[in-house]
């Protein structure tokens, strides 16, 4: 079963306290989301393989340690998960990006694909979903779902914030893939809004209404 990971580190739920405050403008949202994404990409990769190499330094020859294995890729859902995607890729700037482009009908709730675009090799790779909030579950399953019909395998899903009911779709849909959060907030409401949440990811990332 997929594991569920919320990291607790002091700098990310400082960070995230003023990602939900409804006074932080698009700019200072902007930035802390790119910042609680470097932060949750560290975390995230903390067990990464490593291979022992020869190193020249300036004095002598050192045994040194460089990732090994699987390389990275960043899948961020459309649009919302845009905004996570830089902070990743200041750690990790080798990672490949795709894209999977998703839409939720307002009044089923349940998500549409209008456009996928993935590295070629996406089965030899880590690939990490990316999406700010996981509300339903619609739209993360669906994107897992497209990764896996084109040949993924090793698929984590990390987002800002969770409701357990969509933690719980993921768990269910796809026991293989753990599950990386900010936090694990208290229920959803009628119209899928995640409480206590921070309103719309998408909305107070671009300045739309």
């Amino acid at each position: 079963m997929g594991n569920v990971f919320v990291l607790d580190h002091p700098l990310i739920q400082h960070k995230l306290t003023y990602i939900r405050d409804k006074r932080t403008g698009t700019k200072e949202f902007r930035e802390l989301v790119d910042e609680v994404a470097m932060l949750m990409a560290f975390e995230i990769t903390r067990n990464l393989p490593v291979q022992e190499i020869d190193t020249d330094t300036p004095v002598t020859t050192a045994k040194t340690k460089v990732l090994a294995g699987k390389k990275i890729g960043l899948i961020p859902i459309l649009r919302a998960g845009l905004g996570m995607v830089d902070g990743m890729l200041d750690l990790i700037p080798a990672a490949k990006v795709g894209h999977v482009g998703l839409y939720r009908d307002p009044e089923t709730l349940t998500p549409h694909e209008y456009y996928i675009k993935l590295p070629s090799d996406i089965e030899e790779r880590e690939l990490i979903v990316i999406d700010p909030m996981l509300a339903t579950g619609g739209s993360a399953n669906d994107a897992i779902e497209s990764l896996k019909k084109r040949g993924a395998k090793n698929i984590r899903l990390m987002c800002l914030i969770a409701a357990p009911e969509g933690v719980e779709v993921i768990k269910e849909a796809h026991p293989d893939v753990d599950i990386y959060l900010a936090a694990l907030d208290e229920k959803l409401d009628e119209k899928g809004y995640i409480i206590p949440g921070l309103g719309d990811a998408g909305d107070r990332l671009f300045g739309t209404k």
